[in-house]
């Protein structure tokens, strides 16, 4: 990582006195931290005394609680490619970790892969080497024990126990040894004092970075959204930039949606939810399993973030004029299937058919087991493989309504993709956007004359938004933009605010409470 800095100090070898990372003697008391790693205020409390801290590594047991173990276990699958949202349940599934254990793994799992930005720096720091010269596996280790100390209610004492347990169980004896001095230099200081170390200076792009842990592109990116979709001024960017960059490190809330027909919101409300304020057919929930939902088990209600939900609400309720009884639909990019199953019920209430396409059979198979409830109940949906760059030219003019939620980078939906911002590369921007400019005009030639077409992506990015839509239409004599804000409305039915200045859609994190989806609603002329 480009923002990350070694400390000038060795870490504590055998013989040497153990001193913190100023050289200065090692304090008994660690201080106190009054918010935690992501800008939340948190009651202070006191480290206490660490001498159960210092324990040689010797003498520890070679062992963790199945909570930190499991945290570790989806950093190194992430490490590897694997996604956090879809390892972590398998993990807790398989190892019968519930309740409390749960809660705490989740956290410990996403607050370390969302704040490794800040934490690496401080972990240089704490090691006198950079981080590219630590094993990996270590580094995930450390990145754990950061976000006990620095960012979770863990005694200091408990943090460093359990994670020089969790390096000899997982990266054997001898890293014990340091992970134990890394873990007691970064216990010395509370985050207030790390982050005046290791955030840099006169550099406002640059501090952001690592103060929230994102790249430096990408607050870039960011910044220039905010202006360019007209969520800010250049007054007020740089106060917006931040409270997004606040948003995207902060626990997305569990929205569910009640697939119309085969369930509703009042009965997720008997399960513990509450009615969202935003979308008519979401709940949200505070806490618990939604997998403990019968009908999340089913299939007749899904976790599904309310921004996705309100995008296929606008496109099924958008007027049209293509003169059919029957109505065809199409999702060009249907995987993994969430928004392909609201608009399949959807569709069924109007007497619609949704197509449902996807480029790879794995994909496809997805769909198909999130279509599976709705399958079940007699609605029809067609499901297919395909290339969705072809579609427009093999059945042109064939639906009346087409959503192309195009792949993307997912920098609007952070919070819930927390490895995404490390995987991500300005190179993406590029290639997706050749794709997305060729599945649109693809949407474009499937639809039929009088039928409309929409364009999402859950990433904010002027390049992957407002430039693609601009490219492809204006180059065309048969479509039109349409102002979509009227088609965003609340649970209420209310117009929802601070959308943008229009024709499109953007939604925020910070604004609106849901992924940074952006929309836009082209007719077929």
């Amino acid at each position: 990582m480009s923002d990350e800095s070694a400390g000038p100090n060795r870490a504590d070898q055998p013989g040497e006195p153990r001193r913190d990372a100023s050289g200065e003697s090692r304090r008994d008391a660690a201080g106190e931290s009054r918010r935690d790693a992501a800008g939340r205020q948190r009651p202070e409390r006191k480290h206490g005394n660490l001498e159960r801290s210092v324990t040689r590594p010797a003498e520890r047991s070679r062992s963790t609680d199945p909570a930190r173990l499991a945290a570790y276990t989806v950093l190194r699958a992430v490490a590897d490619g694997a996604y956090a949202n879809l390892e972590l349940p398998k993990e807790l599934r398989d190892k019968g970790i519930r309740g409390r254990d749960a809660a705490f793994a989740t956290e410990l799992t996403y607050g370390a892969t969302r704040l490794r930005g800040l934490y690496d720096p401080i972990i240089a720091s704490a090691a006198g080497r950079a981080v590219d010269r630590i094993d990996g596996n270590v580094l995930d280790t450390l990145r754990l024990g950061a976000h006990q100390l620095l960012g979770m209610r863990v005694a200091a004492h408990a943090a460093v126990d359990q994670t020089v347990g969790l390096a000899r169980l997982v990266n054997g004896a001898s890293a014990g040894g340091f992970v134990n001095a890394v873990m007691r230099r970064i216990s010395e200081k509370d985050l207030d004092t790390w982050i005046g170390l290791v955030v840099p200076t006169g550099d406002l792009i640059a501090a952001l970075a690592t103060r929230h842990s994102h790249p430096q592109w990408i607050v870039r990116a960011l910044r220039a959204a905010l202006i360019g979709h007209g969520a800010s001024t250049t007054h007020t960017v740089d106060a917006d930039l931040e409270a997004l960059l606040v948003s995207d490190n902060a626990a997305a809330k569990v929205s569910l949606v009640a697939r119309p027909g085969l369930c509703d919101v009042d009965e997720l409300g008997w399960a513990g939810a509450a009615p969202s304020l935003l979308s008519r057919v979401g709940a949200v929930l505070d806490s618990g399993d939604p997998g403990s939902i019968e009908a999340v088990r089913s299939g007749r209600a899904a976790v599904q973030d309310e921004g996705s939900q309100l995008v296929a609400l606008a496109l099924a309720s958008a007027e049209i004029s293509t003169g059919v009884d029957h109505e065809k639909w199409l999702d060009l990019c249907a995987g993994p299937g969430g928004k392909a199953a609201l608009l399949a019920t959807l569709g069924a209430q109007r007497g619609a058919t949704l197509f449902a396409n996807e480029l790879s059979e794995h994909r496809t198979d997805l769909v198909r087991q999130t279509l599976d409830a709705a399958l079940d109940s007699g609605i029809e949906v067609m499901i297919g493989t395909g290339d969705g760059r072809e579609i427009g030219e093999d059945e042109p003019q064939t639906y009346d309504r087409v959503l192309l939620d195009a792949p993307c980078t997912g920098l609007g939906a952070l919070r819930r993709r927390p490895e995404a911002r490390w995987r991500r590369t300005t190179a993406d921007i590029v290639e997706l956007g050749s794709l997305q400019r060729a599945l649109l005009v693809s949407a474009i030639e499937a639809t039929r004359p009088g039928g409309i077409i929409g364009y999402a992506t859950c990433s904010p990015h002027l390049a992957e938004t407002r430039f693609v839509v601009s490219d492809v239409t204006k180059r065309r004599r048969d479509v039109e933009i349409v102002d979509a804000r009227d088609l965003f409305v609340d649970a209420g039915g209310r117009p929802i605010e601070h959308l943008g200045e229009g024709p499109f859609v953007q939604l925020w994190p910070h604004v609106h409470g849901t992924d940074a989806m952006f929309f836009c609603l082209i007719r077929k002329t």
